[in-house]
Formats: C-alpha cells, structure tokens, sequence
C-alpha cells in the first residue's frame, strides 16, 4: 500500500522521523510530501526544508523514501498523484481536535481519502518544530531534538548552542 506523509517539516524533528519509521514498517511506500506555503511562519523555505528531510533520512538509515515538495491543498495533491491514504503524527489532544477537524474537511471535499494516525515513542511525545525552533532561538541543546544536519541548520539561523543565541 501507498501511503503520503504530509507536513511542513520546519524543521523535521526526531518526532516526524519516528513516525516515518514506523510507517516503514506498514506500508510498502512511502512519499514525504512537504507543503510549499503555510499559514504557519516558516523558519526555513521550501528548497531547505525538503533538503533537509533528505539529509535527516539518510541520516537516520532511512532509505527509499520519496520526498517531494507540493503547493496545492492537500487532497488535490493526493488525487493528482493517485493516493487514497495519508498518515500524520498525534502527540496530544490538541493534535487530535485539529487532525479531527482536517480529517473532517477532507471527507467532505474528498470522500475517497482518508488518514491514519501514529502516535511516536513516549520520548518524542512532547516534541514539536514549533518548540524545536523556540529552543533553537535561545542557543538551547538540541542534539536529542533533530538530526545532526537540521542542529547545524538551525545552529546557523540563530547561533550556535551558547545561550546567547
């Protein structure tokens, strides 16, 4: 079975890549699909984010994995590349109300596709890009938060781990 991982990857976190190794362990393919636009403020733009997806998947052993990059809703990207499944990470009940509200919408613009949700490890329950760029902006450690590549990354964005950002 084919099965689509969408996000906004900014950045991908230990958490996003746990999520995609216990898919790998499902289904037999896998696209990380990162969204171009968000109404999110994006850290990173598009060409950085899926580069560094890449390099984290690489870095995690994790191969044969297509990572592509798309700028459409999400269900005209699905249809368009002929999927039928989604997968996304729930970490806590606030994840579950927005997920169950997007899964909502999604069924009455397109009744077809529909999503499955993997809960991550208890070690990246708490984990999000969100607290991943907050930690970041203040020169916290994150060596337990994101793969090598996105530490320098983020590391290069906002100063190094010294405190003093």
């Amino acid at each position: 079975m084919r099965i689509i991982y969408p996000g906004t990857f900014d950045p991908v976190t230990l958490g996003h890549l746990d999520i995609i190794r216990r898919a790998v362990n499902i289904f037999s393919e896998i696209e990380v699909a990162v969204v171009t636009r968000s109404l999110k403020s994006l850290c990173f733009p598009i060409e950085e984010r899926v580069r560094l997806l890449r390099e984290s998947l690489a870095e995690a052993g994790l191969s044969g994995i297509e990572v592509s990059a798309f700028d459409s809703l999400l269900i005209e990207y699905m249809k368009k590349k002929n999927y039928r499944t989604f997968i996304r990470g729930l970490r806590a009940n606030s994840d579950f109300e927005y997920e169950f509200q997007m899964q909502l919408m999604n069924r009455r613009l397109a009744p077809e596709i529909t999503g499955l949700y993997l809960m991550p490890s208890e070690d990246n329950m708490y984990l999000s890009s969100t607290l991943v760029k907050e930690i970041a902006k203040y020169g916290g450690e994150l060596s337990s938060l994101v793969a090598v590549c996105v530490r320098k990354a983020l590391e290069k964005k906002y100063g190094s781990a010294t405190g003093n950002g």
